[in-house]
């Protein structure tokens, strides 16, 4: 029998970003990372993700950080040697709504210029016309632009699909593909056909991203790797497993001394592991790390809800003193899901179906009141479906005469980026503040006003909490 050519399996590690997104609803801080980088960055991993998806909003919400983001603090105290990247909702930026081509731009312009070095760009309804302006933003500034495939379950959803979606990203000048499984719905068997098809039609190197909330990653990640794939995701096991990840140290130990071995220390691991584990514990103590986000819930293969999308509707509903109707959500979301065109549940589809969802059920009637997003979707706001959206619910939400979008949304929009920055311009102190305000207008103000408070320390006394001044 012929020897395997030897090929180290290449690892990115998401503990800094999507493992605590997905477990912790993107809680874990900056000055929590900082002390850890400096053994992280002696792993040897492909890459470390660690911003892009929710922690811009998180940061500036929750965490009373500013726009930049951990990266340039990751970057400049110790990891020096590792490749950073950031996960990008291509026009939508980080937000949830598309945006002008030069907000867009900026944008990547100035993740790039803060440590960047990777950015995986996906649109939530796998609309290739809404990637190419942060594509050829990535590459003017020599970056890498990976341009991911939100993978997803349904007629659609053909190999022939995926793989005239990868020619036409090749095609877009990415360095790389990645198949973006946010729901942990690729299987084993399914993966060795995809990838094997994929490589077989692109010379662009593959990644491969799931999540565990199925219970069949890690067995997925097996078989990708045996079929050819580069690249695959994995998070440190205080925070693996569950709606996250698999464990970085058990996908390690699992190619050791194969062709595939990653050559990691499995020492150095465990202090990286030993670490984090008090941080873990203290979100179980808290509440902030849901037991339901940590179990195996193999329904997800039929209900399609990414791991993020989980925790924030165990969330929505904790708000609304409705718990007990998760279950009735998560079998409403396949039917919006199916309403809207059958698009990708990933952000910011995956939070337009939840929200809805979460609408009909505790409206206990169907569309009796819709979302402005869920209405974006039906005009084609966000981009082309895959298959048509429902007529029936589009006419109840949207009227008889409402105007479709069937072009580029983008080319709707004209440049805006310097109206926000004359709108915002009280507040900027540094050029990035003008995208978090983009982004999220009204938490961004909040945050300024915050900021300002800590800068000038103003006296308890004289505190306005009801106008967002905040005493020190």
């Amino acid at each position: 029998m012929a020897e395997i050519e030897k090929k180290p399996i290449k690892i990115t590690e998401t503990i800094l970003r999507d493992a605590h997104q997905s477990l912790i609803a993107t809680r874990m801080t900056t000055e929590q990372m900082l002390p850890i980088i400096d053994k992280m960055d002696q792993v040897g991993y492909h890459s470390v993700e660690c911003w892009g998806g929710a922690t811009f909003d998180a940061s500036l919400r929750f965490l009373k950080r500013g726009s930049v983001g951990a990266a340039p603090e990751i970057q400049g105290t110790a990891l020096k040697t590792t490749k950073l990247q950031m996960l990008f909702r291509g026009q939508n930026i980080l937000g949830y709504r598309p945006y002008a081509d030069d907000v867009v731009e900026y944008f990547v312009q100035k993740s790039v210029a803060n440590g960047i070095d990777i950015i995986r760009i996906f649109d939530c309804l796998n609309d290739l016309r809404n990637l190419q302006t942060a594509v050829n933003a990535a590459n003017k500034e020599k970056a890498e632009a990976q341009v991911a495939l939100s993978y997803t379950l349904g007629d659609a959803y053909t190999l022939e699909y995926w793989v005239d979606v990868a020619k036409k990203i090749e095609d877009m000048g990415a360095s790389s593909i990645c198949i973006k499984d946010m729901a942990g719905l690729l299987l084993p068997y399914e993966a060795t056909e995809l990838v094997g098809a994929l490589k077989e039609a692109v010379d662009l190197p593959i990644q491969l991203h799931t999540h565990y909330t199925s219970g069949v990653a890690s067995m997925t990640y097996l078989k990708a790797v045996e079929a050819g794939v580069d690249v695959i995701d994995t998070a440190m096991s205080p925070f693996a497993l569950g709606t996250s990840q698999p464990a970085t140290e058990v996908m390690v130990e699992t190619f050791r001394g194969t062709p595939y071995d990653t050559g990691f220390d499995q020492k150095l691991l465990s202090e990286i592991a030993d670490y984090f584990r008090p941080i873990r514990d203290q979100a179980l103590e808290s509440g902030l790390l849901n037991p339901k986000n940590l179990g195996v819930n193999i329904k997800t293969l039929l209900y399609q809800v990414p791991g993020g999308m989980l925790s924030n509707l165990t969330s929505q509903l904790a708000e609304q003193g409705a718990e007990d109707k998760f279950y009735d959500v998560l079998e409403e979301v396949p039917r919006v899901r199916k309403d809207l065109g059958e698009p990708p549940l990933v952000t910011p589809s995956s939070q337009i179906v939840g929200t809805q969802a979460v609408f009909n059920v505790l409206m206990g009637e169907r569309y009796k009141m819709a979302t402005k997003e869920t209405k974006d979707i039906l005009s084609g706001k966000y981009g082309a479906t895959v298959k048509p959206v429902n007529e029936e619910i589009r006419k109840k939400v949207l009227g008889d005469d409402a105007e479709i979008i069937t072009c580029r949304p983008a080319d709707l929009i004209p440049d805006e980026l310097d109206t926000l920055r004359k709108e915002c311009e009280q507040y900027i102190q540094q050029d990035e503040d003008v995208l978090s305000y983009a982004l999220f207008p009204q938490v961004a103000t909040e945050f300024f006003k915050y900021r300002e408070a800590q800068q000038t320390k103003i006296d308890a006394g004289k505190a306005d909490t009801e106008n967002g001044s905040y005493p020190v």
